[in-house]
């Protein structure tokens, strides 16, 4: 069996981590888990124990699986998932649910695929990152106190006076030059809660998922949603998609999120897959 350690964002789930400890620690004698506060503290945990752990498992929401994940990128370590967020895209996509049984038994049977991650100027993401409407939305949210309802009221309230962001290609992509509610590169088909931005990205292609969303009428707002929803988000008037392993553009803003967190990028804006770096346990 796997050895194994839990990397828990205390400030997830509600804060919820000392439930958590408690089931944990009913179902797994002494266990190795280190409770989190910064990206800092999780590499220090992971760099202390690399040798005598097989697999770590993040608890949390994206943002606590792309710190894990970044330390074990292109090495023989597994990921494992938790799901504590209030989106949850990726252990959602990679099939993670909250029962720590079902994620015990997973550990005990040891298998593993490898996914695409890949990096947004050398600063590293495993699921969905994008600037635009949706990066002022998370840098909003983030002073909220979380949760899908207040995600949706934070959106309604920006949407009605967001200034598209005007983005200029690399001369390759030079025809889709143009002013965007949102670019989205997408690793997997979903932000997370569901919302399919790019239903037909794979996590194991080598390729990623440009989705470019020009602002429509705040009418057509129920339609987009109910698409997203329901994976049938499709090429039109207002979404446009570029299927690139690599990709360089300027954007007139430096707000962005990396899966889900919100963070400040200067252009030029170079994206690029790291093909197969992952190791997730299944």
């Amino acid at each position: 069996m796997y050895r194994f350690a839990f990397i828990i964002n205390p400030n997830s789930a509600k804060n919820n981590a000392d439930n958590f400890l408690r089931e944990l620690r009913s179902r797994v004698s002494d266990p190795l888990y280190h409770i989190s506060h910064s990206v800092h503290s999780t590499n220090d945990f992971i760099l202390e124990h690399f040798e005598d752990v097989d697999v770590f498992v993040a608890v949390g929401g994206d943002g606590t699986i792309s710190s894990v994940a970044s330390a074990l990128i292109n090495t023989k370590k597994l990921l494992a998932i938790l799901p504590a967020g209030s989106g949850n895209g990726f252990s959602r996509e990679m099939k993670f649910s909250k029962d720590l049984g079902s994620l015990l038994t997973k550990i005990r049977n040891g298998k593993f695929i490898e996914v695409d991650t890949f990096t947004v100027n050398g600063r590293f993401s495993v699921n969905v990152s994008g600037t635009g409407f949706d990066g002022a939305v998370i840098q909003a949210f983030e002073k909220t106190s979380r949760g899908f309802g207040n995600y949706i009221r934070t959106s309604v309230a920006k949407y009605r006076s967001y200034v598209p962001v005007n983005v200029r290609f690399e001369e390759k992509y030079s025809k889709y030059d143009g002013q965007y509610l949102m670019v989205n590169v997408a690793n997997t088909r979903q932000f997370g809660n569901n919302a399919f931005i790019a239903p037909q990205a794979s996590h194991s292609d080598g390729l990623l998922e440009i989705a470019l969303v020009k602002k429509f009428p705040f009418a057509h707002a129920p339609l987009f949603a109910y698409r997203m929803f329901t994976k049938k988000l499709i090429p039109n008037q207002y979404i446009s998609y570029l299927s690139v392993p690599e990709i360089r553009f300027e954007a007139d803003t430096e707000v962005w999120h990396l899966d889900g967190e919100g963070v400040n990028i200067k252009s030029p804006v170079h994206i690029k897959i790291l093909p197969k770096s992952l190791k997730i346990l299944v």
